[in-house]
């Protein structure tokens, strides 16, 4: 072992040495010129683990790794601290036992009087555990950087203080189309229509984020193919530890999806909302010309050829109120607004009463109907009212579409767990391609000149949605032009059961007083002429104030109120007849163009006991004032449709 005497003890060496022997945070050594170990202070061997007396005299690269030893690593750190008078590094040390340590390493360069080396002082500090934080946060940097760069979805970069993007990552070059060599740094009011740049808003949206600390907003913006996305942007100012500016987080969404569906429930809207002002513009004038025809019709001794323009008449209005009853139900299907009132139906007797109710308009057209239909009942659970539509539409689908002298048959019968009803036609058939969109709303094969009877293409609309609310399904079949079609329904059927489905009433008969506010004077006029003929006692008004003077005289048991009255609507003259002592127990019945599942509802709110909507079979006025005669106030609310 060497002696420490070799190095030359200047003036108060033994003072200094005491003084660093106390230091506890840093291993200070003396080495000799070789690099063997000459002191030994309380740092060392609290850093390193060795004992004065274990290390004095031993050389100093027993303190690195063997792969630093083998390459020669501690000669060279004494070789660099002789040529330059110091030498500073960090690097992996080791303890006495073994384990690593991160350390940073200064070796200085002894001199003795006459300029040659004497030794050197190495001071050494344990970083490990400032490496362990460093390492540690890169590690989190390096995570944040992968996660921002995997996201594709979002456009996320940095911009300067200035607004010149510092960053870029996958989302961002997918969204905007820029490359990163492309776009850093560009100002970010590239991304900018001209409409914006002109008011320099994306100068605005930094100083927001400046002053608030975040700023929000949606708007247009551009990619680098000039075509426009609208986004929604959120910008965060970035600040050190010091309160300075650094620069901004921008993150940018592609919402042009959201907004195209938006705009698209908005639309739709718009169209249920003109659907249902159609309907009532539609029903109104349909109102009193309905009227017009049952008054003639009721007079009896028309000669032939009144006789012929009066069910000609009929007709066409019905086939013009199922128009407009077709588009209302379209409507409220697709706004699931529509209600079913399920119970056990027959499907057989169903189609027996389309067949019926239709055989007018196939022998007008001269088609040969045949139904093939079973004696026994064929039960499903449903609606009756939208199943027999189901069927009519189907019915009336066919002869549209049959020549003159063709052929349709009906036919019913259980198949597995389902009732199958089908109708088929010698018609002019569905083109192949045109087979999967018969179903679709507006969609019509194609017809010619001759056709006269059109249509809105929404009948098969109406079929395949009512079937699917019944858990049912349809579909359509062809052999191509001019060979005809089949329609097939399947309906989950219904072991056969007992309920029965009553119709008519015990009420009287007997005339009535009632009262028709119409602000249509035709209309209001033609119903009265109905109502006389049934014989009812009857007035008129035609707004809201003229109907309740009448009524405070007249005290009506029945009044037909219209819901559309100018100045005070008929909601509003309801809850006025209410409190008058002559109506407050008379019948109101709404007489309206307004059909919808919530206009019902309403009206049943107001104090309606039923709701008719225009234009109204004179037999439906009838039967309901027979049904309100003896209970006015008592019978439950029918069911709505």
């Amino acid at each position: 072992m060497k002696d420490a005497s070799v190095l030359e003890k200047p003036l108060g060496y033994e003072e200094a040495l005491a003084l660093l022997e106390e230091v506890k945070d840093y291993a200070i050594l003396l080495l000799d010129a070789s690099g063997h170990v000459q002191s030994w202070n309380k740092g060392a061997e609290n850093i390193k683990g060795y004992r004065r007396e274990e290390i004095l005299g031993s050389h100093f690269s027993r303190f690195y790794p063997a792969e630093a030893v083998e390459r020669g690593w501690p000669q060279h750190e004494l070789k660099l601290a002789r040529l330059h008078g110091r030498y500073e590094e960090e690097g992996w040390r080791l303890k006495k036992d073994g384990t690593a340590f991160w350390a940073s390493v200064v070796i200085t360069a002894l001199y003795g009087e006459n300029g040659d080396i004497r030794g050197f002082l190495k001071i050494t500090r344990d970083l490990t555990l400032r490496r362990r934080e460093e390492e540690a946060l890169r590690r989190s940097e390096q995570r944040f950087r992968l996660l921002v760069e995997s996201i594709k979805d979002y456009a996320i970069f940095m911009l300067d203080p200035e607004g010149r993007v510092m960053s870029w990552n996958s989302g961002a070059q997918r969204l905007k189309g820029y490359t990163a060599d492309e776009i850093i740094g560009q100002h970010f009011s590239v991304f900018y229509p001209p409409q914006a740049l002109d008011r320099a808003w994306p100068q605005t949206e930094l100083r927001h984020a400046q002053a608030y600390g975040r700023f929000e907003d949606e708007g247009w913006r551009v990619r680098k193919d000039g075509s426009t996305f609208w986004a929604n942007v959120v910008i965060t100012s970035v600040h050190d530890s010091e309160g300075t500016l650094r620069g901004y987080a921008k993150v940018t969404r592609d919402l042009t999806a959201r907004r195209r569906i938006e705009s698209l429930e908005a639309s739709e809207k718009q169209i249920h909302e003109f659907i249902a002002m159609l309907a009532h513009e539609l029903r109104n004038p349909l109102a009193p010309v309905s009227n017009a025809i049952s008054v003639l019709l009721a007079k009896g001794n028309l000669d032939p050829d009144s006789l012929w323009a009066c069910n000609m008449m009929r007709r066409q209005m019905a086939h013009l109120t199922r128009l407009v009853d077709d588009l209302l139900d379209v409507s409220r299907i697709t706004r699931a607004a529509i209600r079913l009132e399920e119970a056990p139906v027959d499907i057989v007797a169903l189609a027996r009463y389309a067949i019926e109710t239709t055989r007018q308009l196939m022998s007008d057209r001269g088609h040969q109907l045949e139904a093939r239909l079973p004696d026994a009942r064929l039960e499903v659970l449903g609606d009756e009212v939208r199943l027999t539509q189901v069927i009519l539409n189907l019915l009336q689908n066919a002869a549209k579409y049959t020549p003159n002298g063709g052929r349709i048959t009906v036919s019913a019968t259980r198949e597995g767990d389902h009732a199958v009803l089908r109708v088929s036609d010698t018609g002019i058939g569905i083109e192949p391609e045109l087979l999967p969109a018969v179903f679709k709303l507006f969609v019509q094969a194609e017809r010619g000149l001759e056709r006269s009877e059109g249509g809105l293409g929404i009948g098969l609309t109406l079929v395949k949605r009512l079937i699917e609310l019944h858990h049912g399904s349809v579909e359509a079949a062809s052999e191509g032009r001019g060979k005809g079609s089949t329609f097939t329904v399947r309906l989950p059927v219904r072991d056969a059961g007992t309920t029965a489905l009553t119709t008519g009433t015990g009420a009287s008969q007997r005339g009535e007083k009632v009262l028709v506010i119409d602000d249509d004077e035709d209309s209001c006029e033609t119903m009265a002429m109905l109502l006389r003929q049934f014989g009812h006692e009857v007035r008129t008004a035609t707004t809201g104030q003229e109907g309740l003077s009448v009524a405070a005289s007249f005290a009506p048991r029945i009044v037909l109120l219209d819901i559309g009255l100018p100045g005070m609507d008929g909601y509003a003259v309801a809850g006025r007849l209410r409190a008058m002592e002559s109506t407050r127990h008379a019948a109101l019945i709404a007489v309206t163009g307004y059909g919808y599942l919530d206009d019902q509802e309403r009206s049943r709110q107001a104090g309606f006991v039923r709701h008719l909507t225009k234009p109204v079979e004179p037999r439906d006025i009838q039967q309901a004032i027979v049904e309100l005669a003896e209970d006015p106030r008592g019978m439950q609310w029918p069911r709505l449709s």
